[in-house]
């Protein structure tokens, strides 16, 4: 593709840079700072697009020739190119890409061809592009997409084709609702006419906006003809009795939901009304809690709009809309409004949703109890305590000393067997543990008998 852009370029580029094309005619005008070049090219001989238009042509008309198709790139040399017609040719398809690097076009006309459909896609390669004329060609329905394409059209001409409805997106940005539209209201000239409508509340709707005072629309002829209304066909719009027109009515799945912190929710409502309604998600505030203070941190940019939603038709008048909320968190609370809007009104209902508590308890493990085993006469094989294991091997040594004394009489009398017994006596108190009174006890009660005739012993041999 690119290989053949370039080669049309440098052909173009080559053979006539200041020339005119063959069947065509070139004049030079002036718009008060500098001149123009104009080319008109109206001989039926020419059958394609000529690529040898000069460069510097600011506007191009291409008018009751054999021309059928326009291919792509057919205008990528003419960057200021600011005028385009190709009126009245016998055109029948138009490539998407056929616009491309028409930077700076403002009118665009294709009145009287062949055309079934027309690539709206393509306009996005003309930014500037204010004027749209497609009167009279075959032109038989309008795709919900081609309003992503239209912000900037301003004169819009869909006279003459075989139009039956226009779909809710259109009439969105045509007649947008107050407090929703960005900026001042832009003015916009509809040609509607001439068409076979289906005579609804849609059209019976525009017609009335557009003879409001101060309408942001104004139709180039009010007389709308109905072709399928009440079966009487080519009836005027003004006298049809329309009775299908009705407010939205919105019905949420819940008006309070509960959800633990962590997990997933999805907030559904359902609308109906005629025509069917488009229906939009926002957030108008977020709940405060003396525990949860970082909910409010986003709370300076509500009301907010949600744009991460699903919504579909499943007959004509009904429409539902979903919104997926995952791994919730304090911020998610709040108050969640759906809205529901068509050509005869605007309603909407409130999903108060709070967020509460973890997502799983933390439990801890269970602790494993040893049974008690049952009481039997043989005795088990316990490991000793070091604390009555040193308590025993002190007491055998004293044991030995005491069974090496033997009684002495008054005049036998030793001076250190006194000094020697206290510091064994201080030496086993002193390694007995104070927290296990127990084991002290016990072993105070084996002592004591010792002690006793210790005492006596000493007694008898001090006297």
């Amino acid at each position: 593709m690119y290989l053949l852009i370039l080669a049309q370029i440098l052909l173009s580029s080559l053979l006539a840079v200041h020339s005119c094309p063959a069947l065509c005619a070139c004049t030079n005008g002036n718009s008060g700072l500098a001149e123009l070049r104009l080319v008109q090219c109206s001989d039926p001989g020419i059958s394609a697009v000529p690529i040898n238009v000069p460069a510097d042509t600011v506007k191009l008309r291409l008018e009751k020739t054999s021309i059928s198709r326009v291919p792509r790139a057919a205008f990528f040399n003419l960057s200021e190119l600011r005028f385009l017609w190709l009126t009245y040719n016998s055109i029948t398809s138009i490539h998407p890409s056929s616009f491309v690097n028409l930077k700076t076009l403002r009118e665009l006309r294709l009145d009287g061809n062949l055309l079934t459909s027309f690539p709206w896609e393509g306009l996005r390669d003309m930014p500037r592009l204010q004027t749209l004329g497609l009167h009279n060609n075959r032109l038989s329905s309008l795709p919900a997409h081609a309003s992503l394409f239209l912000p900037n059209i301003t004169y819009l001409d869909l006279s003459s084709n075989r139009l039956t409805i226009l779909p809710a997106e259109l009439l969105d940005l045509w007649f947008p609702v107050p407090g929703q539209q960005e900026g001042p209201v832009q003015r916009r000239i509809l040609g509607l006419h001439d068409n076979p409508w289906l005579c609804d509340c849609q059209i019976s709707m525009v017609m009335s906006l557009s003879m409001s005072l101060g309408s942001p629309v104004v139709l180039m002829d009010q007389l709308l003809i109905c072709s399928r209304s009440l079966g009487q066909p080519g009836m005027l719009l003004t006298q049809a009795e329309l009775s299908r027109c009705m407010r939205p009515s919105v019905q949420p799945a819940a008006t309070r939901v509960i959800s633990p912190l962590g997990s997933n929710v999805i907030l559904r409502c359902d609308a109906t009304g005629y025509p069917t309604p488009t229906l939009t998600w926002i957030k108008t505030s977020a709940y405060s809690d003396c525990c949860q203070e970082d909910i409010l941190q986003n709370s300076d940019q509500l009301p907010m709009n949600l744009e991460s939603f699903m919504q579909e038709s499943p007959r004509v008048g009904v429409r539902w809309s979903i919104i997926s909320l995952n791994g919730l968190s304090y911020k998610d609370a709040g108050e969640y409004r759906c809205q529901a809007r068509n050509m005869a009104g605007i309603s909407e209902a409130p999903i108060k949703l709070k967020v509460v508590g973890v997502t799983r308890l933390s439990r801890l493990p269970k602790r494993k109890f040893q049974k008690t085993p049952p009481k039997s006469s043989s005795v088990k094989y316990r490991k000793p305590n070091k604390t009555a294991t040193t308590t025993n091997i002190l007491s055998l040594k004293e044991n030995q000393i005491l069974q090496n004394i033997t009684p002495l009489s008054k005049s036998q009398t030793d001076p250190n067997l006194t000094s020697k017994l206290f510091l064994i006596d201080r030496r086993h108190r002193m390694n007995l543990p104070r927290a296990k009174k127990k084991t002290q006890t016990s072993i105070k009660s084996a002592r004591e008998p010792q002690e006793n005739s210790t005492t006596a012993l000493l007694t008898q041999r001090l006297v």
